[in-house]
């Protein structure tokens, strides 16, 4: 049997650029969201910023896609590079000639998120296009241990630098990984003549088009019924980043070095999960029933995790990031896979739509129970609500669900 090649050109590219986007990110996330709370004191102020950053991706997807459908989407991801790099040297700046601004961090951080939703569609888009078909669980496999092994490298490495170069310079480095990302993204080879050569674009095709896309959606109970569940899932997971910041900030015996070790668990087990999938493919037949196995297990590790004592907090993390990773994978390539290439773009824009909708919505809500409640039962709370989710809409829908999975 003829092995598929995955790393062509294309592909090395597309990683690297992905690689550098993440370095900047994950070190510019730490520092800001451990600044926001030092400074407020607040999961409610540090779950108020979630929310606003996630306004953009209730917007602008839906509006962009259709262009995105149609424009050679290369050119979003470059631009969106570009203008990240500027935003992100201003804000370092500024802290380096002034105070710490709640008010101006809201505003640097919406044009941010307006940046990033752009660019998670185009890269969501443009990403099957670059893997060789026949590879699809391979390279989502690629994408999936990408972002873990550089975490466990750059979680630490953040904490360090966070207390010798500070938030500012944090910053501004995240801004020269932009660039370079830019630059590297300029140099694939994707041949998109065929999207310039469309007739202008109006309204009345704009509404068309997101007609079109709703009506595919409206058809598909599956696929409609995989994206309300992760809507639910990723809002839960969205709203327990500040209070698990506040936690390990506040509860005696732990640390922020502590909370940064999860990073390292959860990278050995997402790694050897998306190994795993690199080398072993899961029948089509049993792929339903191990995504619905991995949601059930992941509930009931989140639901308990701040009640263990800290190496068991670990061993929790190592388990959900193996099957996590396992079951993004699979979900990630199934449903590129199923939607038509002219409808991915907009119908990518709904999914991004609901899963923003459900973070902004748990984020809130979990923020707000942090300030009344034991954060320990707030991430109890929310893993509950995350599994019965799952029972509705996976268990529920299973005949429908399994089709996505099936290809079929």
């Amino acid at each position: 049997m003829k092995t598929t090649k995955l790393w062509t050109r294309n592909f090395r590219l597309v990683i690297l650029a992905s690689a550098m986007g993440i370095v900047g990110a994950i070190a510019g996330g730490f520092a800001l969201a451990f600044l926001v709370f030092d400074e407020t004191g607040s999961t409610l102020a540090s779950s108020l910023i979630i929310a606003i950053q996630l306004l953009p991706y209730l917007l602008l997807p839906v509006l962009i896609a259709p262009f995105m459908d149609r424009l050679p989407r290369k050119t979003f991801l470059i631009a969106g590079d570009i203008a990240n790099a500027v935003i992100l040297a201003g804000m370092g700046l500024w802290l380096l000639s002034f105070e710490f601004s709640y008010i101006t961090y809201l505003v640097a951080s919406l044009l941010l998120a307006c940046l990033g939703a752009v660019d998670k569609l185009a890269f969501t888009s443009i990403y099957p296009e670059l893997i060789p078909k026949g590879a699809e669980e391979k390279g989502y496999a690629v994408a999936s241990m990408l972002y873990p092994i550089l975490k466990v490298i750059m979680t630490p490495l953040a904490a360090v630098l966070l207390d010798t170069l500070g938030v500012a310079w944090i910053l501004i480095l995240q801004s020269f990984l932009s660039l370079a990302a830019a630059l590297t993204e300029s140099l694939i080879q994707l041949d998109e003549r065929e999207r310039k050569k469309r007739a202008p674009y109006s309204l009345q095709a704009w509404v068309g088009d997101i007609k079109e896309a709703a009506d595919y959606l409206e058809k598909e109970r599956g696929l409609r019924s995989i994206y309300t569940y992760m809507a639910v899932a990723n809002g839960v997971a969205q709203g327990f980043s500040p209070i698990l910041v506040a936690f390990f900030r506040t509860f005696p015996g732990f640390t922020v070095g502590m909370y940064s070790a999860f990073s390292v668990v959860e990278f050995i087990g997402r790694s050897i999960g998306s190994a795993l999938q690199y080398r072993i493919k899961i029948p089509d037949k049993k792929k339903y029933g191990f995504i619905f196995f991995v949601y059930q297990v992941y509930e009931i590790m989140d639901m308990c995790l701040l009640w263990l004592p800290y190496p068991f907090m670990l061993v929790n993390r190592g388990i959900c990031g193996f099957l996590g990773s396992n079951s993004a994978i699979l979900r990630n390539a199934a449903v590129q896979r199923y939607i038509p290439e002219k409808l991915r773009a907009r119908v990518n824009a709904f999914n991004g739509v609901l899963i923003t909708a459900g973070a902004s919505i748990f984020s809130l809500l979990i923020g707000f129970l942090g300030e009344i409640m034991d954060y320990r039962w707030c991430v109890t709370l929310g893993g509950a609500i995350a599994m019965l989710a799952s029972w509705l809409l996976i268990l529920g829908r299973r005949k429908e669900v399994r089709r996505v999975y099936d290809g079929q």
